[in-house]
């Protein structure tokens, strides 16, 4: 058994403890335990891995812009231990010989733990498509998205992943109320993705709550979180939906979609994030090569990185009061977890054991160009952030001080 020991977060609370390891899991939580190989990390924190619902390493098809290797890496440094990558690659994931060559392009080249998204297009055999963590449906156009725009075709994807037993996360924006007109500003693109798509595409959603386990992804304004609440389906909300906003001098650096809103829209669902009513934090990390990003704003794609800054970022508003540690962990760790029936999550008996340590003196400005990710920029240029010392992988240290400390131990796990 190998030990690490410092100020835990355990049962709700920061606690001086040892944490026990053994094949990969956590086998006991003591005041005090021997092991073949003890950690101390002192006072610093001992935190649980994050787990991010929704990333696009873009990979196959697409690695001009990421790929399993280069994101995996950036999110080691962030402290996401396990991520679950969405099926919009080239060819996209929508059966199951795209999920069987993505399975074998990814196999071996990740930093981390993964799950892998199948993505339902109106001919899609959910039953053959076997082994994936959960589904995708895009309602509304972005980056290489196969649509479900029919009723008919809605309702038979919705009903055929309730009956495999795995959620489904959707984009939820209305594809006929996207306007197709020329934009040259984040104004210009948030006119032309209106919160009206996607309240309604929300609504819409609403009829097949109780015939599927719905996660709708990436929510942008505040009128959303009023229709979300009480309605049985789950949600994501991104860190750049909270700390960006449509005002704000980032050009094409900041069209995503759905867009950045208004900085009522940013403020409330930050409000809601620190009082504990966002079930998930999601960075829906989609990372474009600068050089496309510098193109005219109308020509550039929309997407934006996120997996290496998110966490760090919301662990700095932790230390200087702005949203407590037990909030944070619940919407970056557990809920995901649980959610996507991994056994992650939680620095508890039984669980994998996957941890980060922190240093809450240690704050570091975030630099585009010392992020791991293959597109070298972020849109949180100057940012403060808490970056892990250290983290473990199922029980082995593959992090510390910077330095990856063993060759890539990740592999892909599947709804439990």
């Amino acid at each position: 058994m190998d030990v690490v020991e410092g100020r835990l977060f355990f049962q709700g609370r920061l606690q001086k403890a040892c944490v026990g390891m053994e094949e990969g899991r956590i086998v006991s939580v003591r005041k005090a335990l021997r092991g073949d190989e003890h950690y101390e990390f002192g006072d610093r924190l001992i935190l649980p891995g994050a787990v991010d619902p929704h990333v696009h390493f873009r990979d196959p098809g697409l690695t001009g812009k990421e790929d399993f290797s280069s994101g995996s890496l950036s999110a080691l440094h962030g402290g996401v231990t396990c991520v679950l990558d969405m099926p919009n690659t080239v060819p996209p994931v929508i059966d199951a010989s795209a999920l069987k060559e993505k399975r074998e392009a990814v196999s071996g080249r990740s930093w981390i733990d993964y799950g892998l998204f199948a993505g339902i297009a109106p001919g899609t055999d959910v039953a053959s498509l076997g082994k994936c963590v959960g589904y995708k449906i895009f309602m509304g156009s972005s980056t290489q998205s196969v649509l479900l725009r029919e009723e008919k075709d809605l309702a038979r994807g919705i009903d055929a992943v309730g009956k495999a037993g795995r959620p489904v996360s959707v984009h939820a924006e209305e594809d006929a109320m996207l306007l197709r007109r020329e934009e040259r500003s984040l104004r210009d693109h948030e006119e032309c993705r209106p919160r009206q798509a996607e309240l309604a595409a929300i609504e819409r959603l609403k009829k097949y709550q109780d015939r599927a386990r719905i996660n709708v992804c990436h929510v942008s304004c505040l009128e959303s979180l009023s229709s979300l609440k009480g309605s049985g389906m789950t949600f994501e909300v991104t860190p750049h939906h909270m700390l960006l906003d449509s005002s704000m001098d980032l050009r094409a650096w900041g069209k995503v979609n759905p867009p950045l809103r208004r900085k009522a829209d940013r403020e409330a669902l930050f409000q809601s994030f620190c009082q504990g009513e966002v079930p998930m934090l999601a960075t829906d990390h989609a990372p474009h090569a600068y050089e496309e990003k510098e193109r005219g704003f109308g020509e550039a794609p929309s997407g934006l990185p996120g997996v290496e800054t998110g966490f760090p970022m919301m662990l700095a508003l932790v230390k200087k009061g702005f949203l407590s540690l037990d909030v944070l962990l619940r919407s970056a760790c557990c809920t995901p977890a649980r959610t996507f029936g991994l056994n992650k999550g939680e620095i508890a008996e039984g669980r994998d054991a996957d941890m980060l340590v922190i240093d809450p003196r240690e704050i570091t400005v975030i630099k585009g160009r010392e992020m791991h990710s293959k597109c070298g920029w972020t849109p949180f240029e100057g940012r403060e952030a808490l970056f892990p010392q250290a983290v473990f992988l199922r029980g082995k240290l593959v992090l510390k001080d910077g330095s990856t400390m063993a060759e890539r131990k990740g592999r892909e796990i599947s709804y439990a």
